[in-house]
């Protein structure tokens, strides 16, 4: 799976105590990361950010559930760079656009992998304030592991699947197969 990495990121605050939708008010409680390199979880408090920074360079792909409006963004507040520009597979996207609507990733969870979540984004804000920070951590990973596993399985089976509330799940047909990056070629050596 070459050098991707699967991120989600948790905050100390909502849109609703900063009173807008905001990411730049936003603040990162933990960063989990799954990396395939080295097959490892790995969880970051926002004073450990400076030790993510190279592993996101570096990724061929940074893979994620509607990290391409929130997370990245949400990063962008600790990271000299820009986030957004990294290569990114946002699973959410895809699943929108077959849908219609954006799904959770609780549903794809439980009709594609029979699982569901831990708990919800709010549970983590709530361990942030309350000083659960071994439970916030946990959430976290929980989340990263879902995601990865999603990700896996609609690699391998190029769907995934929504469990409706109502009505027969549907299958959603995606590719997540990491694109071919074309060599860099500079032009100016006279070649």
């Amino acid at each position: 799976m070459s050098n991707e990495v699967v991120l989600d990121i948790e905050t100390q605050n909502t849109f609703q105590d900063i009173g807008s939708r905001d990411t730049d008010q936003l603040k990162i409680s933990v960063v989990g990361v799954y990396t395939y390199s080295d097959d490892q979880l790995r969880i970051y408090m926002q004073e450990e950010l400076p030790k993510l920074w190279s592993i996101l360079e570096h990724a061929d792909r940074i893979i994620g559930y509607n990290h391409r409006s929130f997370d990245m963004p949400v990063l962008n507040n600790y990271y000299s760079g820009d986030c957004t520009t990294f290569p990114l597979l946002d699973m959410m996207e895809g699943a929108a656009d077959a849908l219609g609507y954006r799904p959770k990733l609780d549903d794809l969870a439980f009709g594609t992998l029979k699982t569901r979540k831990s708990g919800h984004g709010l549970d983590a804000v709530r361990y942030w304030q309350t000083g659960e920070i071994e439970k916030l951590k946990k959430y976290c990973l929980d989340d990263v592991r879902i995601t990865r596993d999603l990700y896996e399985y609609g690699l391998k089976n190029r769907h995934i699947i929504y469990a409706q509330t109502f009505g027969a799940p549907r299958v959603i047909p995606v590719d997540y197969a990491l694109p071919l990056v074309k060599q860099k070629i500079n032009l100016t050596l006279g070649l």
